[in-house]
């Protein structure tokens, strides 16, 4: 008789959930795997959570906080059995076969993180995210937002997998630490695909792993202040030196340019409150800058080429006259590369 996959999938329950139940069902209903599910209610405001049915295989973590994406995923990590992790968003419905395509995916010699293909639930020929690119400058987005899913059926590597539907032998979460607890939000499923790669482990798109998402863009005062703060804990924790010190014009530059963009929408002091927080973690940010350094295998020089120097212009709206600016960075991006 033949073993089945043993895979834990890791849930996270927070406001309203309207979409909790059927994101729970279509983890359950997965097949040709063995699941279970740990969820952890982060503050559910509705009685979404409390209305699931009574399944053994559901186990519920209700923490005395709001323990933030990171936190949360980790503790629900930590009441994990399964030999895979499926991290999935609670308004992200997976297809029956996506688990099943993922844990297949990892079986493959030097893959480290599985990342299936989520589609816009309100159309869902559309994709959500086939993998985040990693700008140069550190900026992470939805790769191939809007874009008809049949374009991208090829598996292949990316810089990061979607967080609302991944997996990772729960080995590899554990020797990585898991999520960077600091970072809260945004930017946590960048950071832990990255050390992937730096650790000579490829990160992996399976387009034959679909879920469907619920997606909601949205540019809350929290979220521009989480997603910038990141950003920047990102780029001085993960980047080498070498790389960092090259960058540094740009980076200011780009620094001096998104002071201006956040003036002019209004999260000027989001902005300013994370370069606080940087200043005050700066014990942090050293140590974990660190331990990121020392555990690295692979040399930027060796993962230049997954990142990009283009914006996404349907996610990045430009001013006019930004085409001058990116093709001045593309053409010091290629500098760099050639100096690493």
């Amino acid at each position: 008789m033949t073993t089945l996959p043993r895979v834990t999938a890791l849930m996270l329950a927070y406001g309203a959930e309207p979409y909790l139940h059927d994101a729970v069902d279509a983890v359950l209903a997965s097949a040709g795997v063995d699941v279970d599910l740990v969820l952890v209610d982060n503050g559910c405001t509705t009685d979404a959570v409390r209305g699931l049915p009574d399944d053994p295989r559901i186990t519920l973590v209700t923490p005395s906080q709001n323990l933030g994406f990171t936190g949360g995923m980790n503790l629900a990590a930590r009441r994990a059995s399964g030999d895979y992790l499926l991290l999935v968003n609670s308004d992200a419905i997976v297809e029956p076969d996506a688990a099943r395509e993922l844990v297949a995916a990892l079986a493959t010699p030097g893959v480290g993180v599985a990342g299936g293909s989520v589609r816009l639930a309100d159309q869902p020929d559309l994709v959500n995210s086939v993998g985040n690119p990693l700008h140069v400058l550190g900026l992470s987005w939805a790769g191939g937002m809007g874009e008809p899913a049949t374009e991208h059926a090829t598996r292949g590597p990316v810089a990061s997998a979607s967080g609302a539907c991944m997996a990772l032998r729960r080995s590899l979460w554990e020797s990585l630490g898991g999520l960077v607890e600091p970072f809260f939000a945004y930017a946590e499923d960048l950071e832990m695909c990255w050390r992937c790669w730096q650790r000579d482990l490829r990160v992996e798109y399976v387009p034959t792993a679909v879920a469907v998402h619920h997606y909601e863009f949205s540019r809350t005062p929290l979220k521009m202040y989480l997603v910038e703060r990141n950003r920047l804990a990102f780029l001085l924790t993960c980047y080498g030196g070498r790389t960092l010190a090259l960058l540094a014009p740009v980076l200011l530059a780009f620094e001096l340019a998104l002071v201006a963009v956040a003036a002019k929408q209004g999260w000027l002091r989001q902005k300013v409150r994370g370069w606080g927080w940087l200043v005050t973690h700066g014990a942090w940010i050293r140590a974990r800058r660190a331990e990121v350094q020392r555990e690295r295998l692979v040399p930027d020089r060796d993962l230049a080429h997954l990142m990009t120097d283009r914006f996404d212009p349907a996610q990045f709206p430009l001013p006019a006259g930004s085409q001058v600016a990116q093709a001045a960075l593309a053409r010091y991006w290629r500098a760099v590369r050639r100096a690493l």
